[in-house]
């Protein structure tokens, strides 16, 4: 009970303001489309997302005072990976399919999401890996060859989550792995050829997007109507652009103050399923900018904590952690507001915490678990310090 009081409230509160918040809008998201679509009571989704919040907790507490060394265990590392490759094979030959990708694996009233457990696996690998290899990687002889094992299961990975296919999962993985691998001591000039590098594919796949009449038979996947639907959302407005055009309808319809909690326009019936990927377009009709701003706001301010713990600690191993999982989380929020603004492609990535869906706020809720462990660590290690000056 003493380690309570280490607890880092600038990462507990906006924590639990963010699930109260996204119970609330789930429900006010889904009360609708829920009835009309699925014929169910209209609070179903909400007593879910606040089962699953609940859970969270729990998992939030047992990682806070969970020995994170037990997770550099070669042991506990086969045991992870076994466990994801087992779920993401599962996944491609088995899994419920939505929209051409396999999202999900039923297993009776709940559904896993694989490639939510695949993020939060790959920063504690690659926190473990780059944490064993830190003194070979800061030597001038060094070489990207060396850390080819690591490297090459991250990828393996990542090409499962290709193949379902899951695009904006895909992109955060490899978001991941870059911002670790910069973080964790290795030559400036790798990171900045890597960043370089997906930046002029970016660049260029917009530019062939918005100039370049693509071929009918490419097309004709759901994927590439997405990307074309990002450049040109309303020449698709009755197809790929229909989420994104609603979006940008509540968003203007909202305007600065909002038209009021349940009073949305869009949720029903032009917004298909509003509850998830795009429930910060709901947010933005009902509560406004105002409420944008506070959503945003919350979770940027436990982004910048998480950096800010892994810039303090002299503990490799938690600084890699944090970059790890402050990086899943941006990658997600920007992926997030991206989509629902107009300005990405639709992938389906949830908005951290406010978002419907079990995977992702359990996956959250070990973060969470995690980063307050890391942060009640390096404040007893600063108390006893100052105990023994």
């Amino acid at each position: 009970m003493k380690k309570l009081h280490f607890l880092d409230y600038y990462i507990l509160v906006p924590y639990l303001v963010l699930c109260a918040i996204g119970v609330v809008m789930v429900y006010s998201a889904s009360a609708y489309w829920i009835q009309t679509q699925y014929h169910m009571a209209d609070y179903s989704y909400m007593v879910k997302q606040l089962v699953f919040v609940l859970l969270g907790l729990l998992l939030t507490c047992f990682f806070y005072y969970f020995k994170l060394s037990v997770l550099r265990h070669p042991r506990v590392q086969l045991v992870m990976w076994v466990v994801l490759f087992a779920m993401l094979i599962y996944l491609l030959a088995f899994g419920k399919s939505v929209n051409g990708a396999a999202a999900w694996i039923p297993l009776g009233p709940i559904h896993l999401q694989p490639t939510e457990f695949a993020k939060l696996g790959i920063v504690i690998y690659l926190a473990y890996m780059f944490t064993q290899r830190q003194e070979i990687m800061r030597r001038p002889d060094f070489s990207v060859k060396q850390l080819s094992k690591p490297l090459i299961l991250v990828g393996v990975c990542i090409m499962l989550v290709v193949l379902e296919p899951d695009v904006g999962g895909m992109a955060i993985l490899a978001g991941i792995t870059l911002v670790m691998l910069a973080a964790s001591g290795i030559s400036l000039r790798y990171g900045v050829t890597g960043a370089g590098v997906l930046a002029a594919l970016i660049a260029a796949l917009y530019w062939v997007l918005a100039n370049v009449q693509l071929p009918g038979w490419l097309t004709k996947y759901y994927q590439v109507k997405r990307l074309e639907a990002a450049v040109h959302p309303f020449a698709q407005s009755k197809h790929a652009g229909l989420q994104v055009v609603n979006s940008l309808l509540a968003i203007n319809h909202g305007g600065f103050w909002g038209v009021g909690l349940g009073n949305g326009t869009q949720k029903l019936g032009y917004l298909p399923e509003p509850q998830t990927d795009f429930i910060l377009a709901v947010i933005a009709e009902e509560l406004g900018l105002v409420g944008v701003i506070v959503v945003l706001g919350l979770i940027f301010f436990m982004i910048m904590r998480f950096y800010l713990i892994g810039i303090r600690t002299k503990n490799t191993y938690y600084s890699l952690l944090a970059y790890g999982i402050a990086t899943m989380m941006l990658i997600q929020t920007l992926f997030n507001v991206g989509a629902v603004s107009g300005v990405l492609p639709v992938t389906g990535v949830t908005l951290p915490f406010v978002s419907y869906g079990g995977s992702s706020l359990l996956v959250l809720a070990i973060c969470v678990g995690i980063m307050l462990n890391i942060s009640a660590s390096e404040k007893q290690l600063r108390e006893r310090t100052l105990t023994h000056a």
